[in-house]
Protein backbone atom coordinates (compact mmCIF):
# COMPACT_ATOMS: atom_id res chain seq x y z
CA UNK A 1 0.00 0.00 0.00
CA UNK A 2 1.77 3.47 -0.98
CA UNK A 3 1.43 5.92 1.36
CA UNK A 4 2.02 9.63 0.09
CA UNK A 5 5.88 11.23 0.57
CA UNK A 6 8.20 13.01 -1.18
CA UNK A 7 7.96 12.54 -5.38
CA UNK A 8 10.32 13.83 -8.28
CA UNK A 9 9.06 14.23 -11.79
CA UNK A 10 8.17 11.81 -14.62
CA UNK A 11 9.16 13.01 -18.51
CA UNK A 12 5.85 11.53 -19.30
CA UNK A 13 2.83 13.13 -20.07
CA UNK A 14 0.43 12.73 -17.68
CA UNK A 15 -2.52 11.66 -20.11
CA UNK A 16 0.09 8.93 -21.95
CA UNK A 17 0.64 7.35 -18.42
CA UNK A 18 -2.44 7.48 -17.64
CA UNK A 19 -4.00 5.78 -21.28
CA UNK A 20 -1.00 3.67 -21.73
CA UNK A 21 -1.65 1.61 -19.02
CA UNK A 22 -3.00 -2.07 -19.60
CA UNK A 23 -6.86 -1.49 -18.05
CA UNK A 24 -10.08 -1.79 -19.79
CA UNK A 25 -10.48 2.43 -21.81
CA UNK A 26 -12.74 4.28 -19.97
CA UNK A 27 -14.80 4.58 -22.97
CA UNK A 28 -15.42 0.97 -23.36
CA UNK A 29 -16.53 1.11 -19.86
CA UNK A 30 -18.99 3.53 -20.56
CA UNK A 31 -20.54 1.92 -23.50
CA UNK A 32 -20.71 -1.45 -21.60
CA UNK A 33 -22.84 0.27 -19.12
CA UNK A 34 -25.19 1.86 -22.14
CA UNK A 35 -23.28 5.58 -22.35
CA UNK A 36 -22.06 6.33 -25.53
CA UNK A 37 -21.50 9.74 -25.28
CA UNK A 38 -21.33 11.49 -21.96
CA UNK A 39 -23.14 15.50 -21.98
CA UNK A 40 -23.93 17.85 -19.34
CA UNK A 41 -27.23 18.10 -18.79
CA UNK A 42 -29.63 21.01 -19.75
CA UNK A 43 -29.23 23.04 -16.61
CA UNK A 44 -25.68 24.20 -15.78
CA UNK A 45 -26.02 24.28 -11.55
CA UNK A 46 -22.39 25.03 -10.83
CA UNK A 47 -19.51 27.36 -11.89
CA UNK A 48 -16.37 26.29 -10.40
CA UNK A 49 -13.28 28.88 -11.16
CA UNK A 50 -10.22 27.96 -9.92
CA UNK A 51 -9.20 31.64 -9.05
CA UNK A 52 -5.27 30.74 -9.45
CA UNK A 53 -2.29 28.28 -7.98
CA UNK A 54 -0.65 30.13 -5.40
CA UNK A 55 -1.08 28.35 -2.05
CA UNK A 56 0.95 28.63 1.11
CA UNK A 57 1.42 25.06 0.80
CA UNK A 58 2.74 22.13 -1.44
CA UNK A 59 0.26 19.32 -0.61
CA UNK A 60 1.63 15.73 -1.94
CA UNK A 61 -1.64 15.07 -3.12
CA UNK A 62 -2.54 18.22 -4.92
CA UNK A 63 -4.12 17.61 -8.28
CA UNK A 64 -3.06 21.65 -9.09
CA UNK A 65 0.49 21.64 -7.42
CA UNK A 66 0.06 24.20 -6.30
CA UNK A 67 2.25 25.88 -4.08
CA UNK A 68 4.14 29.15 -2.90
CA UNK A 69 6.05 29.29 -6.03
CA UNK A 70 3.13 29.38 -8.52
CA UNK A 71 2.51 33.12 -10.31
CA UNK A 72 -1.24 32.27 -12.13
CA UNK A 73 -3.61 34.09 -10.56
CA UNK A 74 -7.06 34.89 -12.16
CA UNK A 75 -7.52 38.59 -13.31
CA UNK A 76 -10.95 40.70 -11.95
CA UNK A 77 -11.72 41.02 -15.88
CA UNK A 78 -12.27 37.13 -16.05
CA UNK A 79 -13.95 37.31 -12.87
CA UNK A 80 -16.14 39.79 -14.18
CA UNK A 81 -16.74 37.79 -17.45
CA UNK A 82 -17.34 34.78 -15.06
CA UNK A 83 -20.08 36.33 -13.48
CA UNK A 84 -21.26 37.26 -16.34
CA UNK A 85 -21.90 34.08 -17.76
CA UNK A 86 -23.09 33.16 -14.94
CA UNK A 87 -25.74 35.36 -14.74
CA UNK A 88 -26.64 34.95 -18.90
CA UNK A 89 -27.23 31.32 -18.00
CA UNK A 90 -28.65 31.18 -15.15
CA UNK A 91 -25.87 29.48 -12.99
CA UNK A 92 -26.44 29.80 -9.64
CA UNK A 93 -23.74 28.34 -7.39
CA UNK A 94 -20.02 29.88 -7.58
CA UNK A 95 -17.79 27.33 -6.73
CA UNK A 96 -14.31 28.95 -5.96
CA UNK A 97 -11.30 26.68 -5.69
CA UNK A 98 -7.37 26.74 -6.23
CA UNK A 99 -4.67 26.91 -5.31
CA UNK A 100 -5.39 29.44 -1.57
CA UNK A 101 -8.34 31.22 -3.35
CA UNK A 102 -7.77 33.85 -0.40
CA UNK A 103 -4.60 34.68 -1.94
CA UNK A 104 -5.66 36.06 -4.69
CA UNK A 105 -6.24 40.16 -4.80
CA UNK A 106 -9.30 40.32 -6.29
CA UNK A 107 -10.97 37.04 -4.29
CA UNK A 108 -12.95 39.68 -1.72
CA UNK A 109 -14.28 41.32 -4.75
CA UNK A 110 -14.92 38.22 -6.17
CA UNK A 111 -17.63 37.19 -3.34
CA UNK A 112 -18.94 40.79 -2.74
CA UNK A 113 -19.83 40.92 -6.83
CA UNK A 114 -21.43 37.32 -6.43
CA UNK A 115 -23.89 38.43 -3.35
CA UNK A 116 -24.76 41.35 -4.60
CA UNK A 117 -25.66 39.05 -7.54
CA UNK A 118 -27.72 36.53 -4.91
CA UNK A 119 -25.81 33.41 -6.13
CA UNK A 120 -25.01 30.47 -4.07
CA UNK A 121 -21.47 31.46 -2.80
CA UNK A 122 -18.95 28.46 -1.59
CA UNK A 123 -15.28 28.58 -1.32
CA UNK A 124 -12.36 25.97 -0.52
CA UNK A 125 -9.95 26.42 1.87
CA UNK A 126 -6.78 25.02 3.46
CA UNK A 127 -7.78 26.96 6.81
CA UNK A 128 -4.11 27.35 7.60
CA UNK A 129 -3.99 30.72 5.31
CA UNK A 130 -6.79 32.09 7.69
CA UNK A 131 -4.20 31.53 10.38
CA UNK A 132 -1.97 34.20 8.62
CA UNK A 133 -2.25 37.77 10.15
CA UNK A 134 -2.22 39.10 6.94
CA UNK A 135 -5.62 37.35 6.57
CA UNK A 136 -7.02 37.18 9.55
CA UNK A 137 -10.02 39.07 8.91
CA UNK A 138 -11.39 37.05 6.21
CA UNK A 139 -13.69 34.62 8.49
CA UNK A 140 -15.67 37.41 9.42
CA UNK A 141 -15.54 38.24 6.04
CA UNK A 142 -16.96 34.59 4.95
CA UNK A 143 -19.71 34.93 7.64
CA UNK A 144 -20.75 38.61 6.79
CA UNK A 145 -21.27 37.49 2.84
CA UNK A 146 -23.04 33.94 4.04
CA UNK A 147 -19.86 32.12 2.07
CA UNK A 148 -20.51 28.46 2.87
CA UNK A 149 -16.85 27.69 4.06
CA UNK A 150 -15.78 23.71 2.66
CA UNK A 151 -12.16 23.18 4.43
CA UNK A 152 -9.92 20.74 3.41
CA UNK A 153 -8.65 18.44 6.53
CA UNK A 154 -7.17 15.68 5.24
CA UNK A 155 -7.41 13.47 8.18
CA UNK A 156 -8.53 13.70 11.72
CA UNK A 157 -5.07 12.88 13.81
CA UNK A 158 -2.24 15.24 13.52
CA UNK A 159 0.44 12.70 12.19
CA UNK A 160 -1.46 11.97 9.16
CA UNK A 161 -2.81 15.33 8.52
CA UNK A 162 0.90 16.40 8.49
CA UNK A 163 2.61 13.68 6.80
CA UNK A 164 0.00 14.67 3.21
CA UNK A 165 0.50 18.52 4.21
CA UNK A 166 3.07 19.87 6.33
CA UNK A 167 4.45 20.42 10.00
CA UNK A 168 2.16 22.44 11.86
CA UNK A 169 -0.56 21.89 9.19
CA UNK A 170 -3.10 19.95 11.65
CA UNK A 171 -2.90 22.40 14.94
CA UNK A 172 -3.16 25.04 12.63
CA UNK A 173 -6.17 23.96 10.87
CA UNK A 174 -7.66 22.79 14.41
CA UNK A 175 -7.63 26.70 15.05
CA UNK A 176 -9.32 27.94 12.16
CA UNK A 177 -11.97 25.42 12.81
CA UNK A 178 -12.86 26.85 16.50
CA UNK A 179 -12.61 30.32 15.03
CA UNK A 180 -15.35 29.41 12.39
CA UNK A 181 -17.32 28.08 14.94
CA UNK A 182 -17.12 30.97 17.24
CA UNK A 183 -18.31 33.03 14.32
CA UNK A 184 -21.45 30.63 14.31
CA UNK A 185 -19.99 28.00 11.29
CA UNK A 186 -21.02 24.70 11.30
CA UNK A 187 -23.24 25.29 14.47
CA UNK A 188 -26.48 23.32 14.93
CA UNK A 189 -29.54 26.00 13.71
CA UNK A 190 -26.68 28.51 12.44
CA UNK A 191 -27.38 29.47 8.09
CA UNK A 192 -23.18 29.80 8.22
CA UNK A 193 -21.82 26.01 6.60
CA UNK A 194 -18.73 24.71 7.63
CA UNK A 195 -17.87 21.43 5.43
CA UNK A 196 -14.85 19.51 5.73
CA UNK A 197 -13.21 17.26 2.85
CA UNK A 198 -11.14 13.94 3.75
CA UNK A 199 -8.55 12.61 0.83
CA UNK A 200 -7.05 8.94 1.51
CA UNK A 201 -3.35 9.19 2.54
CA UNK A 202 -2.08 7.26 -0.58
CA UNK A 203 -2.93 4.52 -3.27
CA UNK A 204 -6.38 3.03 -2.21
CA UNK A 205 -9.58 4.13 -2.41
CA UNK A 206 -11.72 5.56 0.33
CA UNK A 207 -13.87 3.81 2.93
CA UNK A 208 -17.77 4.51 2.96
CA UNK A 209 -17.91 8.31 3.16
CA UNK A 210 -20.94 7.68 6.37
CA UNK A 211 -18.31 5.95 8.59
CA UNK A 212 -15.47 8.07 7.68
CA UNK A 213 -18.04 11.42 8.67
CA UNK A 214 -18.75 9.90 11.81
CA UNK A 215 -15.28 9.55 12.95
CA UNK A 216 -14.53 13.02 12.31
CA UNK A 217 -17.55 14.34 13.73
CA UNK A 218 -16.80 12.37 17.17
CA UNK A 219 -12.98 12.61 17.25
CA UNK A 220 -13.10 16.39 16.29
CA UNK A 221 -15.97 17.19 19.11
CA UNK A 222 -14.85 15.13 21.76
CA UNK A 223 -11.33 15.99 21.67
CA UNK A 224 -11.28 19.81 20.22
CA UNK A 225 -14.72 20.98 20.51
CA UNK A 226 -15.70 21.29 16.78
CA UNK A 227 -18.54 20.60 14.94
CA UNK A 228 -19.55 21.10 11.46
CA UNK A 229 -21.92 20.43 9.04
CA UNK A 230 -21.17 17.49 6.21
CA UNK A 231 -17.74 15.76 5.70
CA UNK A 232 -17.08 14.97 1.42
CA UNK A 233 -15.31 12.08 0.96
CA UNK A 234 -12.62 12.79 -2.26
CA UNK A 235 -10.76 10.03 -3.70
CA UNK A 236 -7.65 10.90 -4.96
CA UNK A 237 -7.17 11.67 -8.57
CA UNK A 238 -4.40 10.55 -10.56
CA UNK A 239 -3.20 14.01 -11.95
CA UNK A 240 -0.81 16.62 -10.81
CA UNK A 241 1.70 15.31 -7.93
CA UNK A 242 -0.40 12.46 -6.74
CA UNK A 243 0.05 11.37 -10.47
CA UNK A 244 3.71 11.54 -9.77
CA UNK A 245 3.77 9.87 -6.95
CA UNK A 246 1.90 6.95 -8.44
CA UNK A 247 4.15 6.84 -10.98
CA UNK A 248 7.90 7.60 -9.16
CA UNK A 249 6.49 4.95 -6.68
CA UNK A 250 5.68 1.91 -9.00
CA UNK A 251 1.79 2.67 -8.18
CA UNK A 252 0.11 4.04 -10.93
CA UNK A 253 -1.28 0.44 -12.47
CA UNK A 254 -2.08 -1.26 -9.34
CA UNK A 255 -3.92 1.96 -8.09
CA UNK A 256 -5.80 2.46 -11.79
CA UNK A 257 -6.77 -1.16 -11.40
CA UNK A 258 -8.03 -0.16 -8.55
CA UNK A 259 -10.22 2.29 -10.00
CA UNK A 260 -10.92 0.54 -12.82
CA UNK A 261 -12.13 -3.00 -10.85
CA UNK A 262 -14.55 -0.64 -8.42
CA UNK A 263 -16.00 0.91 -11.39
CA UNK A 264 -19.63 1.57 -10.57
CA UNK A 265 -22.47 2.33 -13.80
CA UNK A 266 -24.97 3.94 -11.11
CA UNK A 267 -21.99 6.79 -10.29
CA UNK A 268 -22.62 7.75 -14.00
CA UNK A 269 -25.17 9.65 -14.36
CA UNK A 270 -24.34 11.54 -11.34
CA UNK A 271 -20.93 12.56 -11.75
CA UNK A 272 -20.18 16.37 -11.08
CA UNK A 273 -18.93 17.23 -15.01
CA UNK A 274 -23.26 16.78 -15.83
CA UNK A 275 -24.11 19.63 -13.99
CA UNK A 276 -20.86 22.28 -13.77
CA UNK A 277 -18.58 24.03 -15.83
CA UNK A 278 -15.06 24.93 -14.59
CA UNK A 279 -13.12 28.22 -15.31
CA UNK A 280 -9.55 28.48 -15.23
CA UNK A 281 -7.16 31.24 -13.84
CA UNK A 282 -6.58 32.36 -17.93
CA UNK A 283 -10.21 32.38 -18.77
CA UNK A 284 -10.89 28.93 -20.29
CA UNK A 285 -13.68 26.82 -19.56
CA UNK A 286 -13.09 22.66 -19.17
CA UNK A 287 -15.54 20.26 -18.03
CA UNK A 288 -13.96 19.83 -14.45
CA UNK A 289 -10.84 21.15 -12.36
CA UNK A 290 -9.16 18.19 -13.77
CA UNK A 291 -10.04 18.35 -17.16
CA UNK A 292 -8.62 21.48 -16.68
CA UNK A 293 -4.99 20.57 -15.37
CA UNK A 294 -4.56 18.10 -17.78
CA UNK A 295 -5.60 20.50 -19.98
CA UNK A 296 -8.33 18.67 -21.84
CA UNK A 297 -10.19 19.21 -24.16
CA UNK A 298 -6.59 20.59 -26.16
CA UNK A 299 -8.52 23.44 -27.51
CA UNK A 300 -10.94 25.11 -24.33
CA UNK A 301 -13.07 28.07 -25.38
CA UNK A 302 -12.48 31.05 -23.66
CA UNK A 303 -14.86 32.59 -21.25
CA UNK A 304 -15.07 35.98 -23.65
CA UNK A 305 -16.74 33.81 -26.30
CA UNK A 306 -18.89 31.24 -23.95
CA UNK A 307 -22.48 30.20 -25.69
CA UNK A 308 -25.19 28.27 -24.38
CA UNK A 309 -24.03 24.82 -25.95
CA UNK A 310 -20.65 25.52 -24.70
CA UNK A 311 -22.37 24.77 -21.36
CA UNK A 312 -25.47 22.70 -21.95
CA UNK A 313 -25.98 18.92 -23.61
CA UNK A 314 -22.11 19.65 -24.30
CA UNK A 315 -20.14 16.79 -24.84
CA UNK A 316 -17.55 15.76 -22.02
CA UNK A 317 -14.20 15.10 -22.66
CA UNK A 318 -13.20 11.62 -20.77
CA UNK A 319 -10.21 9.84 -20.21
CA UNK A 320 -9.08 6.63 -18.09
CA UNK A 321 -8.40 9.82 -14.99
CA UNK A 322 -12.50 9.67 -15.04
CA UNK A 323 -12.44 5.89 -13.31
CA UNK A 324 -11.61 8.02 -10.24
CA UNK A 325 -14.96 9.60 -10.48
CA UNK A 326 -17.08 6.93 -10.79
CA UNK A 327 -15.20 4.14 -8.63
CA UNK A 328 -17.33 2.63 -5.74
CA UNK A 329 -19.93 5.19 -4.52
CA UNK A 330 -18.52 7.65 -6.85
CA UNK A 331 -16.70 10.70 -5.93
CA UNK A 332 -16.97 14.68 -6.74
CA UNK A 333 -16.23 18.30 -5.42
CA UNK A 334 -18.97 17.55 -2.97
CA UNK A 335 -18.03 14.11 -1.58
CA UNK A 336 -19.45 10.58 -3.05
CA UNK A 337 -22.27 10.67 -5.95
CA UNK A 338 -24.66 7.42 -5.11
Amino acid sequence: MGLLQATTPNSDSPLESINSLKIKLFTEKLEESGVHSLKSKETIQTMQMNVGKICNLSCKHCHVEAGPQRTESMSQAIMAQGLQVMADHGIKTLDITGGAPELNPNFPWLIQKATKLNLQVMTRTNLTVLDDEKYGWIPEFYAEHQVEVVSSLPYYTEKDADRMRGNGVFQSSIKMLKALNTLGYGQEGSSLKLNLVYNPGGAFLPAAQQGIEADYRRVLLNQYGITFNNLFVIGNFPVGRFLTFLRNSGNLQRYMEQLAGAFNPSTVQNVMCRDMISLSWDGYLFDCDFNQMLGLPDSPKHISACRKEDLCVREITVHNHCYACTAGSGSSCGGTVV
